[in-house]
């Protein structure tokens, strides 16, 4: 028998958030859970009329946005939108908002 101590055994969960934490994806996965989590952050009138596409590692969210009107009127209430977006997000936060309009 070896005098090692036998590491206790590890739930997944526990395993997976301590890989996740050392690798650098939580931050990652933090700001890409900002996608499918758009509607309850921002309310259905806003949701309605945008698209978001797309997180950058430097925290850069992509929205797409149905009409010129609406991009002004969202660029505008950004600070709110910002506050709410990163409301409870911890290390991966959104940094900026990127209106596009949409040209579909």
């Amino acid at each position: 028998m070896s005098d090692k101590k036998r590491k206790r055994p590890v739930a997944v969960r526990e395993a997976l958030d301590g890989y996740l934490a050392r690798s650098g994806l939580a931050r990652r996965l933090a700001q890409a859970q900002v996608i499918p989590d758009w509607p309850r952050l921002v309310g259905p009138q806003i949701a309605a009329v945008t698209d978001p596409e797309s997180v950058t590692p430097d925290g850069t969210l992509f929205v797409r946005v149905r009409t010129s009107a609406w991009m002004n009127e969202l660029q505008l209430m950004a600070p709110d939108i910002m506050a709410r977006v990163n409301a409870g997000r911890g290390p991966g936060r959104i940094k900026t908002i990127r209106w596009l309009l949409n040209t579909k």
